[in-house]
């Protein structure tokens, strides 16, 4: 494999330099160490600069290439970029990763520590922000001209500890020891305004008076793809005050006062996701996602003019990605700078606007569609409301026109005429969009069916569906190193970019040799979960047992309360017959493993963490049941993490009620890792049902449509627990203190949730949950059985690469060129 040479005016070739000397080079210049005191951290920042180095070269060159042919830009916003140590991801896809590691071993250093040593950037949370991360590298290695936008969290979400099982939340601290990969922009600076007022002169044009401000100021992350030739960036913001600090109030003594403005700015970029249980919460979690989204426009409006003298035919050169509803504020912000700023009319703002924006929906959730308060809003943004109400107007003339009933228009607007408490961000969003899109075959068809129904009967070609992916890169290449050596040696590394070769491997599930070896390299995947779990836990596991997996954001429609039922049932079972004697069978051991957070103001996903723990504390210790069954959450849950877990787990836990997950990915990159599925016909569960085939997936449970007729007719569970000895003896045991140390009271509101309301469809799924887990109990005793389905499910998981979903987005939303677009 080699990396592309990109040559830099009047700048040395980096790479007539041995890599080795690059890094010695930095160890002492840039870090200040020399080899005798260097610590691994600091050696990690060397290596890491070293690498940056090479980087820059196809960075220039890609910006340069980029302008020169003009090419049509995406840009990405989203509140979220998950993307985990860089330094590994860097190093593979410039073929360098080899030649770091010799170096690194030549110096009697361990490779694996130096390489570790790098925090993860705590910009993400789940699901949306690693699928953010996974674009930004499939764009680049599609050579999309791509660019994200996103906020510089000083703290990201918050570090995740356990008190007496209880989640605890720590500031995260990651950029404590600074950030290797990103290069701090001064020169690029936008002020953001919020409240005020507006006036309107003699011929109506607005101008808005903001009441404050703050600036954004850029860091950039250069982001390769494979093998390196095309690089593009990710831009973060960060917020600093607009004014320098009051000298004359600080001089008199009162620091606090002089430093308040200093301190309310930068609060915009401290923490992802704030808690917005107050109203102080609300406006800080607006004031972020309007930061953001308005500094990127504005900065998007600046490139553009470089190569353009008017925005007449932005949509032409330019294509925004908004992630969710957090940017849908760009809909009145770019209306609000094509008509102030620039002169348009409000109707020929709206068409360009509707020609460059594009919506990703990420949830059928009505709680996760975001709304604002009106008056907050009006607080905040007073220019950008009368934007708003000038697009209802619109709208409400075209809706007209299409024949849409009068209270069917009210209930679509952003803001409901007879109902004005609330802004609707997933209204803004879809009306002031060009496409908008599911990100599962079975979500965008319950958003045409549910939350979008009248909009999509508005406009009946606007909803189409990109079912996500994940890049083989760092979900398979890197996190796991004996099957990606063990796939390449049956059929070279073309898969790497074009994840459809793993097909190739499809004939070998049988073969008795290929089926060793890749035992062998999941056996050695559990080996080492096994030890981070002894490490982080003090927990030792039986690599014998299945490792049945379940890593995701902790919400109630996960149903992670039912995953830790049935293992109350299972522990009630081997108790009550502890070697298997009345049912025939010894007990195929099992480690249950949790990991995830709660938002800190959701007490049931809390109360479930609590639960895991509490049975994990009687499970684990109770001599009768021994290595048949342990239970484990593991604290704190990040990329990292994910890259033992997946590779090392034998099952993978997507058991999300039927209709509410919208895609997941990480169902993806279990299977891509050879971990069969038990899961719900929900999100991606069902393409991958039609690729991976009937018999290598387990799906169990209510439909979408069943579960929405429980729920519509209100469906109660306590018929089911009537008839079911198995709930009755765990609602009994959480009720009478078996698994609280005798407090009754502590799942209560846990009882509550399940068994009166039940909403999220635990109770009449749980039978089928158990069944299903048994039966997967009796097929891993059956090992060829077992790793033909296993093997099999890496093969047939090529499509799911996100290399294919940006493909996608660029030829059917962004019309924009790529590697094989022939453009």
């Amino acid at each position: 494999m080699t990396t592309i040479k990109h040559k830099i005016d009047d700048a040395k070739d980096l790479h007539d330099e041995p890599f080795g000397d690059v890094v010695l080079r930095h160890l002492i210049y840039s870090v200040g160490k020399d080899k005798t005191h260097a610590e691994a951290r600091d050696w990690n920042v060397a290596v890491s600069l070293a690498v940056r180095d090479r980087m820059v070269e196809g960075w220039i060159d890609t910006t340069r290439h980029v302008y020169a042919r003009q090419q049509k830009r995406v840009y990405y916003l989203s509140m979220e970029f998950m993307i985990g140590r860089m330094l590994e991801d860097n190093l593979t896809n410039l073929g360098l990763l080899s030649e770091a590691k010799e170096f690194i071993a030549s110096q009697g250093l361990d490779v694996e520590t130096v390489l570790h040593a790098e925090q993860d950037a705590a910009l993400g949370n789940g699901g949306l922000g690693r699928l953010a991360a996974c674009f930004m590298d499939s764009m680049a290695t599609t050579g999309v001209a791509g660019m994200g936008y996103g906020i510089r969290y000083q703290h990201g979400i918050f570090r995740q500890t356990l008190e007496d099982g209880w989640q605890m939340e720590e500031p995260e601290d990651w950029l404590f020891e600074g950030n290797s990969w990103e290069f701090r922009r001064p020169e690029v600076v936008y002020e953001i305004g919020f409240g005020g007022h507006v006036t309107h002169d003699a011929d109506g044009k607005a101008t808005w008076t903001p009441a404050e401000s703050v600036q954004a100021v850029a860091f950039d992350m250069p982001i390769a793809g494979w093998e390196g030739d095309h690089v593009n960036t990710l831009r973060l913001w960060s917020a600093r005050q607009s004014g320098m600090m009051n000298l004359d109030t600080f001089n008199d003594g009162d620091f606090m006062a002089a430093a308040r403005q200093q301190v309310l700015a930068e609060t915009i970029s401290k923490v992802l996701y704030p808690g917005d249980h107050t109203p102080q919460g609300r406006e800080l979690r607006l004031k972020q996602e309007v930061f953001f989204t308005s500094a990127s426009l504005q900065d998007m409006l600046r490139r553009f003019f470089t190569n353009y003298d008017n925005l007449d035919n932005l949509g032409d050169h330019v294509a925004v990605q908004l992630n969710d509803t957090h940017p849908a504020i760009a809909v009145p912000e770019l209306i609000r700078i094509l008509m102030d700023l620039h002169g348009y009319t409000f109707e020929r703002a709206l068409e360009i606007t509707r020609e460059t924006l594009h919506y990703t929906n990420h949830t059928l959730l009505p709680e996760a569609l975001e709304k604002w308060p009106k008056d907050l809003f009006e607080h905040i943004l007073p220019r950008h409301l009368q934007i708003i109400n000038m697009i209802d107007g619109h709208f409400y003339q075209e809706a007209m026109a299409k024949g849409l009933d009068h209270h069917i228009i009210a209930g679509i607007q952003v803001i409901h005429p007879h109902q004005q408490d609330w802004v609707r961000m997933g209204n803004l969003a879809f009306i002031g969009s060009r496409k908008v899109n599911g990100v599962s075959a079975l979500h965008t068809e319950l958003m045409k069916q549910t939350v979008f129904h009248d909009l999509h009967t508005m406009y009946p070609d606007k909803i189409i569906n990109q079912t996500n992916g994940v890049t083989p890169r760092r979900w398979l290449l890197e996190c796991n190193p004996g099957l990606a050596g063990l796939i390449t040696e049956q059929i070279g590394d073309g898969w790497i970019d074009d994840l459809e070769q793993l097909q190739k491997i499809a004939p070998l599930a049988t073969d008795a040799a290929f089926q060793k070896a890749y035992r062998a390299v999941k056996s050695a995947n559990k080996q080492r979960l096994a030890d981070m779990v002894q490490e982080r836990t003090g927990i030792t596991l039986n690599t014998d047992a299945i490792f049945d997996t379940q890593i995701k954001r902790i919400h109630e429609y996960k149903r992670q309360h039912m995953n830790i039922m049935e293992a109350i049932a299972l522990y009630n079972a081997i108790k009550a017959d502890p070697e298997g004697t009345k049912r025939g069978a010894a007990w195929q051991p099992r480690v249950k493993i949790f990991a995830g957070k709660a938002a800190p103001s959701y007490f049931f996903a809390k109360l479930i963490i609590k639960l895991i723990n509490d049975v994990a504390a009687v499970v684990n210790n109770d001599p009768d049941i021994g290595d048949k069954l342990k239970v484990v959450f593991l604290p704190n849950y990040n990329v990292s993490m994910a890259e033992v877990l997946i590779p090392g787990s034998d099952l993978s836990e997507q058991i999300s009620t039927a209709g509410f997950e919208a895609s997941g990915t990480g169902n993806m990159k279990f299977a891509l890792n050879g971990a069969l599925t038990i899961g719900t016909l929900d999100g991606a569960n069902v393409e991958m049902l039609d690729h991976v085939g009937e018999d290598n997936i387990f799906i169990f449970g209510l439909k979408a449509d069943e579960v929405a007729e429980r729920q519509h007719r209100r469906a109660r569970p306590s018929e089911v627990i009537k008839n079911s000895p198995m709930l009755q003896q765990i609602m009994s045991q959480l009720s009478d203190g078996t698994f609280s140390d005798g407090e009754t009271e502590r799942y209560r509101d846990f009882l509550t949730n399940v068994g009166d309301h039940d909403y999220f469809q635990v109770i009449p799924d749980f039978q089928a949950y158990w069944d299903m887990q048994r039966q997967l109990d009796g097929l891993y005793q059956n090992a060829e059985a077992w790793f033909e389905k296993a093997i099999l499910n890496t093969a047939r998981m090529g499509w799911f690469s996100s290399d294919r979903t940006i493909r996608s987005y660029a030829d059917q939303i962004w019309r924009a060129p790529h590697k094989m677009s022939g453009t």
